[in-house]
Order: structure tokens, then C-alpha cells, then sequence
């Protein structure tokens, strides 16, 4: 049985596991938040555990200017502690007298009694210099907006002019968007019912199935989730079904599934028989699960996309999705662990992934089919650099021009931007496969 913890404690030793173990947010949080019985501490825990992901590279600059000697080594989740007392401070405001001594209480609490008076001259020393070491983090755009310098430097490479506001973009909040089942609901009646328990509710301007409301919320509580009226999936993750077009009868190929949002999507427009591949065994029955509570249906596989071989009966299909695997780097508004996990050196090896299923999943492709590409990523190494690299590549590959109501054209595609239209960031291309057989 685990013992008894305070909030603060508990949300120390979770976030050095996310921050200094590379472990995912997502897994530790589902891992701490059950043992606080008390929804308030609950709720706590969730803020610090996000925003002290979300804010780590600020703050954790922040203690190298505090302390005389680093201590995330030697004592990792005193470091974390000191991040999170930081984040109560700066970031959800709470009264600076209650979360000093909180924090020191929790150093005792986790047995670290020797470190207790050092925390609280780190707390007491930042507050009398808060306005200095805020203006010296403020002066680099890395530390201005909590992401590692090598992002950073990479946005304000591919994004000169926008920079600025794309990092600043990933530390806002973002609304939760739903996508309305049309196979079992009318979006209209979805948002009635919803208003009807006090949610507030507006139908997006341009995506046909989507609903967006202000702040993230237990969705399973919400009247029509049971039923499978409804799932969460952002504006920019439903623009797919759309430039994928799906058409009664027609072979469909999902090649990165998990977990099956966008496959879903594309079953409640059209009857179609869609196999959705998944490399990952441990995330292919999310894709089930999210099927059966849509009252969808289609195989599901666990495979490599890159290798057809192990998968594929030989039939070609008419259309073929490819949600290829990236840095997320579109996504760190509601996923802020990635910029403490992604590294530069990775996006040598995505490109190669990315690279490589292109080419495999182009091969099951039937001759007038076309192939979607979507990656959730800001790098244009990603995205234009790896589809344009194709296209040179095959000559019975075309790009089909199209236009969004947001974002801009890339090169090859189309590029939405973190905060474009309140949407995540995420890159789209369509191509064609010729019909001439010498092609």
C-alpha cells in the first residue's frame, strides 16, 4: 500500500519521473492522481504536474541562477519540488506565504529534512529578486517560453516571422473541441443537450462536425459520451476526413492509427473498408475501444507500416491516410511533455521513419488513388522536406493543390500553426497517383 502524501510531494516526485526520467505525463498522472482521495488535491496535482511540465525549461533555468550548486542530480525530486513552488508562485498565482511553507513542509515530508532550510532561502531569495531573474529569463525566446533552445532556434529558422508567437502560442490554454458522430447524432441536438447542463457551446464556423467549448472538462460526464454521440479531437486533427474526401465502397488504408480518432472520422463519413495499422501493440486496442464506443467498424492490425509486406493482401486502396509519426512539436500546448523529451538529434531518425512508410504505403496505393500526409509537426525537415523529397522521387506522384481556411501554404501542402484559428499545429499533403501505367 502506498503511504499517505501530501499534494505537493506527491506532484515532486511525479514530476522529476516526467521531467528528469523521460516517463509521459499522461501514465504518471494516472499513476499519482488516484492516491488523493480529495477531488481539490486532485485538481492541484493536475495543475502542477501540467504547468510544471508545461514550465520546466523557465524555471528550471531559473534554480541554476538561485542555487550555488545544482541539485537535479543529486536530489531530483527536491529540484522538481522547487519547480513546482515556483509554478504555485508565478504561474496559478496562489498566496506566496502558503506555498513557502508548504513546499518546505514537503521537504521534510520527503525525508529530506537537511534540505529544508536551503528551500526555503531558494523561495525567500526569489522573492526579493523576482524582478531581475524575470527579466534575465525573458531575454532569450528559449527561456521566455519555456521550450528547450534547440526548438526554439528551430521555429525561428523555419517560422522567422512568426517565432515569437508560435512558442508563445504553445503556453495558452487551449478550447476543447468535440467531433459530432454524424452516424448516431446532428451536431444541433449535441450541442443543445450540452447546453442544457450549463456548458458553453459554439458550433465551429467551418468544420462541419466539430463543437468547441472554452475549457477541458471530464468529458464522460457530458450527456451523449456514453451513447458515442461525440469524441474529443481537435479542429486541426478533423481537417483529414475532409481533404481525404472518403467515398461509399472504397478501400481505405489508416497506416498510423493509434488512436483511431481520424479513422473514425473517416467511418462515420462514408462506408468504407478501412484497416487501420498500428505499430504499437500496446496502443491498438485504443483504436477498438474508440470504435466500439462510435458503433464503428474495421480491421485492425499491429504492424509495421513501413513494411506492406507483413500486412498488406495485395489489394490496392483508394485512399491511404498517414498520420506519420513526428516530434509533435504542433501539439505541445496540450501535450507539454514533449518539449522535455524530444530531443534534435531525433528528427534525423523521424525523417528516415517518415521517409520510409511514405514510400511503402505509395506502393498500396491503387493508380487515380490518393494518399494523404499528415504529420502534427512545426519542422519543415518533416513535413515539405520529406513529402518534396518524394515527389522528386516518383514520377507518378502529384501534389493536389488545396486551401484552408487557415494557416499557409507550404512549399508542397499546407501548414497550420499553433493558435492559427485556435487549432494545433499540423501539416497537411494530398497526392495523386497517375493512372498511366508507364508512369
Amino acid at each position: 500500500m502506498s503511504r499517505a502524501i501530501s499534494v505537493r510531494a506527491l506532484a515532486a516526485e511525479a514530476l522529476a519521473e516526467i521531467a528528469l526520467a523521460g516517463h509521459s505525463l499522461r501514465e504518471v498522472a494516472d499513476r499519482a492522481l488516484p492516491r488523493l482521495p480529495d477531488s481539490r488535491d486532485r485538481a492541484l496535482l493536475t495543475a502542477l504536474l501540467n504547468e510544471g511540465a508545461r514550465w520546466w525549461p523557465r524555471f528550471d533555468a531559473a534554480l541554476d541562477r538561485l542555487l550555488d550548486k545544482p541539485i537535479r542530480r543529486n536530489e531530483p525530486v527536491i529540484h522538481a519540488l522547487l519547480v513546482t513552488a515556483l509554478v504555485q508562485l508565478e504561474v496559478l498565482e496562489l498566496p506566496a506565504y502558503a506555498s513557502v511553507a508548504a513546499t518546505v513542509e514537503a521537504v521534510r515530508e520527503l525525508r529530506r529534512p537537511r534540505l529544508a532550510g536551503l528551500a526555503n532561502a531558494v523561495l525567500r531569495r526569489w522573492q526579493r529578486e523576482r524582478d531581475t531573474h524575470l527579466a534575465a529569463l525573458d531575454a532569450t525566446p528559449a527561456t521566455r517560453h519555456a521550450h528547450p533552445a534547440w526548438l526554439a532556434d528551430a521555429i525561428a529558422v523555419d517560422w522567422p516571422d512568426r517565432a515569437d508567437a508560435v512558442l508563445a502560442s504553445a503556453n495558452v490554454e487551449p478550447p476543447l473541441m468535440l467531433r459530432v458522430n454524424r452516424r448516431r447524432a446532428r451536431r444541433d441536438d449535441v450541442a443543445t443537450a450540452l447546453r442544457e447542463v450549463g456548458q458553453t457551446v459554439t458550433l465551429h464556423p467551418w468544420l462541419v462536425d466539430g463543437l468547441v467549448l472554452p475549457h477541458s472538462t471530464d468529458v464522460t460526464r457530458l450527456p451523449g459520451f456514453a451513447e458515442g454521440f461525440f469524441a474529443v479531437q481537435d479542429g486541426a486533427a478533423q481537417i483529414p476526413a475532409d481533404l481525404l474526401d472518403p467515398a461509399e465502397g472504397q478501400q481505405v488504408l489508416d497506416a498510423c492509427a493509434a488512436p483511431g480518432g481520424k479513422a473514425c472520422h473517416v467511418l462515420e463519413r462514408a462506408d468504407v473498408a478501412l484497416l487501420a495499422v498500428e505499430s504499437e501493440s500496446r496502443r491498438a486496442p485504443r483504436i477498438r475501444q474508440n470504435m466500439d464506443r462510435l458503433g464503428l467498424e474495421a480491421r485492425i492490425v499491429v504492424g509495421d507500416a513501413g513494411d506492406p509486406s507483413a500486412w498488406w493482401d495485395g489489394r490496392p486502396f483508394d485512399r491511404v491516410m498517414i498520420d506519420a509519426p513526428c516530434s509533435a512539436t504542433g501539439v505541445i500546448r496540450r501535450r507539454p511533455d514533449v518539449r522535455l523529451h524530444r530531443r534534435a538529434a531525433d528528427i534525423d531518425a523521424l525523417v528516415g521513419m517518415q521517409s520510409r512508410i511514405l514510400a511503402a504505403c505509395w506502393s498500396t496505393l491503387a493508380p487515380g488513388g490518393r494518399l494523404l500526409y499528415v504529420t502534427c509537426s512545426l519542422l519543415r525537415r518533416e513535413n515539405e522536406g520529406v513529402v518534396g523529397a518524394f515527389l522528386e522521387s516518383r514520377p507518378d506522384a502529384t501534389a493536389v493543390p488545396f486551401t484552408l481556411p487557415v494557416g499557409q501554404p507550404a512549399t508542397v501542402g499546407w501548414q497550420i500553426l499553433p493558435g492559427d484559428g485556435d487549432l494545433d499545429g499540423m501539416y497537411y499533403a494530398l497526392l495523386e497517383k497517375s493512372r498511366s501505367s508507364d508512369a
